[in-house]
């Protein structure tokens, strides 16, 4: 039986190659899933940690009664 297509050792180490990379590819996008949810996670507990214990940036204003009108100049 003769082959209809013949592989060369050229087209092979390109099969290779693109193999290579589609893996590393892959591992890299899955490192930095990973890193990505590590990530998201100490945000998360970093901002539940400053609800808690920081004071508020100033005093809220009083509120003015209806009447009294603020008036510049």
């Amino acid at each position: 039986m003769v082959p209809i297509v013949k592989i060369t050792g050229q087209g092979l180490s390109a099969i290779a190659l693109s193999v290579a990379l589609l893996w590393g590819c892959w591992m890299e996008e899955r490192i930095l899933t990973r890193r990505a949810g590590a990530e998201r996670a100490r945000v998360l507990r970093d901002l539940r940690r400053l609800q808690r214990t920081s004071p508020p940036a100033s005093a809220p204003f009083p509120l003015l009664p209806n009447g009294a009108r603020v008036t510049a100049g």
